[in-house]
């Protein structure tokens, strides 16, 4: 067994080092991205980074910034959420499952496993207190321990809501309480059935009297079958105090991160769009995710743009699917998403939106691994989007680190980000 695996994997390493080519003429991102031809293959380009390690160096930011640690030797960090006395909360964990179907998943499988940290998650929830503000935390404790995958959480009066990969749990919380032991209280259940993308985001509307929660497919494309997608590749509206929900959005097939724009007060998320169809589709994105929306998945992507390999197709919901707002770029793997808040950094990060781009694997040029910076006005997306912290591969293309969740803390102006490679939280602060 061991002897077939490693052939396996050198097989898939030959035959990915056979996939096309990316063209940099093409304009990968924005509201109207190039959409170039299906390139289609039995075995997809697959190459991701493998680990490798800062060696006392730091990824790089702009000009006027610094970079440090505020955790190390976390276990699987993944999203973040800042509590009103602020303390920083890291939900660390990892979940999934789904079995492998086809040949090509297996050797995606092992590509995919190149480019992960060796740690087990955690299932918990980590508390870092930093009173003073000065980026050393003076405390480190686990608030909540024994969850299943948690990933997204919010805090709405007094309670602290944690999205596991199977319910949306509710945790009373004390101001200044270090660690829960009270078992949680399930407030709605969630789609876990398989768990092909197992991460459930979150966040809580403006008002608090909801709460958002983006639900994966269960598949690239539908290849195992639409009964198991049911209430898959959607976002849910659950009421924050009875948990009834309702689903607002649909065929958004892995909405991997939400937030509240703050000047509008309306919902966005960023979404993970599907893999085999060339280096150069489909553009992953950044999208407000309007209610009653259909956004494609499976049947078509960017809007009505159909996909050839599912069938049978749906022509008469295809006509009612939306493009998303604002493309980030072909397989990036966007998996963190916050709005700058009571003017950001200032200058050029004054309002718009950071995204947590983990990097991808369905391409031979690397692409994601970084953080990015989309600008907004009015409340929309208005200009290219800027690399905003970078480094996280090495000249080698290995990844020493790979962003997923990001947040913006106005009180001490600081953007804070979760690194599922180095198991680190870093943050970017001014320097002045």
């Amino acid at each position: 067994m061991r002897m077939r695996l490693v052939s396996i994997a050198a097989l898939s390493l030959a035959l990915a080092a056979c996939g096309g080519s990316s063209d940099p003429e093409l304009q990968e991102t924005g509201a109207t991205p190039d959409l170039p031809d299906l390139d289609q293959s039995l075995i997809p380009s697959m190459q991701i980074a493998p680990p490798g390690d800062w060696n006392g160096e730091l990824p790089t930011v702009p000009e006027g910034f610094t970079i440090s640690v505020v955790a190390d030797d976390l276990m699987i960090p993944r999203q973040m959420l800042m509590l009103p006395n602020g303390d920083l909360l890291i939900a660390e964990g990892s979940g999934g499952g789904a079995p492998r179907l086809r040949p090509k998943d297996v050797l995606a499988g092992l590509i995919k496993a190149q480019g992960r940290s060796s740690v087990e998650g955690g299932d918990r929830i980590t508390l870092i207190r930093d009173a003073d503000g000065d980026g050393v935390p003076e405390l480190r404790t686990v608030l909540i321990d024994d969850l299943n995958a948690p990933y997204g959480m919010a805090f709405v009066d007094g309670n602290l809501y944690v999205a596991n990969q199977d319910a949306v749990m509710r945790f009373p919380y004390q101001e200044g309480q270090t660690e829960i032991t009270a078992p949680g209280e399930e407030l709605t259940a969630l789609p876990a059935e398989l768990n092909h993308h197992w991460t459930k985001a979150m966040t809580a509307s403006a008002d608090g009297r909801f709460l958002y929660v983006g639900i994966g497919s269960n598949s690239n494309a539908g290849e195992r079958g639409m009964a198991v997608e049911e209430e898959r590749a959607v976002v849910w509206e659950i009421d924050r105090e009875t948990g009834a929900r309702r689903t607002i959005a649909r065929g958004i097939r892995n909405p991997t991160a939400l937030a509240i724009e703050p000047t509008t007060n309306l919902l966005w998320a960023v979404v993970n769009e599907r893999d085999e169809l060339g280096p150069q589709l489909v553009p992953d994105y950044l999208t407000q995710v309007r209610d009653g929306a259909f956004y494609g998945w499976p049947y078509s992507y960017w809007g009505q743009y159909l996909d050839p390999r599912v069938r049978p197709q749906d022509p008469d919901l295809v006509a009612t699917a939306i493009a998303p707002d604002y493309a980030l770029g072909n397989h990036v793997a966007a998996l963190g998403l916050d709005f700058a808040v009571d003017g950001g950094f200032g200058g050029t990060f004054a309002n718009g939106a950071f995204i947590g781009e983990h990097g991808s694997w369905n391409r031979q040029d690397l692409s994601g691994y970084k953080v990015s910076w989309v600008p907004f006005a009015n409340g929309r997306p208005s200009g290219p989007p800027v690399d905003f912290v970078t480094g996280f591969l090495s000249d080698d293309d290995e990844a020493r680190g790979r962003p997923v969740g990001v947040l913006f803390d106005p009180r001490t102006r600081a953007l804070f980000i979760a690194d599922d490679m180095a198991n680190v939280v870093w943050r970017v602060a001014p320097t002045r």
